[in-house]
């Protein structure tokens, strides 16, 4: 018998981490990371490993170094999580349709 869990059992998991993800602040605007659409993917496997795919807003970006470390570290804090691991990916290119309607407001965009 084994201690894996099934897909169903892994979502409050992937709730629980994307939760975690939403109190990251690109540290130049006030809006958490999620609502900016940096996230493209939260992947966790049946063991609670998880791959987040992520972008930053230009490959320039200031924050490019220090970002996703933390959200690496900040991920796999998260009870249940075994592993993390940060993809940063450059396809597709984020822009501002990416943004939820509530970071839209936020930054004055509606």
């Amino acid at each position: 018998m084994t201690d894996a869990k099934t897909p169903f059992e892994m979502l409050p998991l992937q709730g629980e981490v994307i939760e975690t993800i939403r109190t990251i602040y690109d540290p130049e605007i006030p809006v958490n990371i999620w609502e900016l659409g940096l996230i493209y993917d939260v992947i966790v496997n049946a063991e609670g490993e998880v791959v987040v795919r992520m972008t930053l807003t230009a490959p320039a970006c200031p924050v490019a170094e220090t970002l996703p470390v933390e959200v690496e570290e900040k991920v796999r804090a998260v009870e249940g999580v075994t592993k993390a691991h940060v993809e940063v990916v450059w396809d597709p290119p984020w822009d501002m349709s990416r943004m939820s309607d509530e970071a839209k407001l936020e930054l004055g965009l509606f």
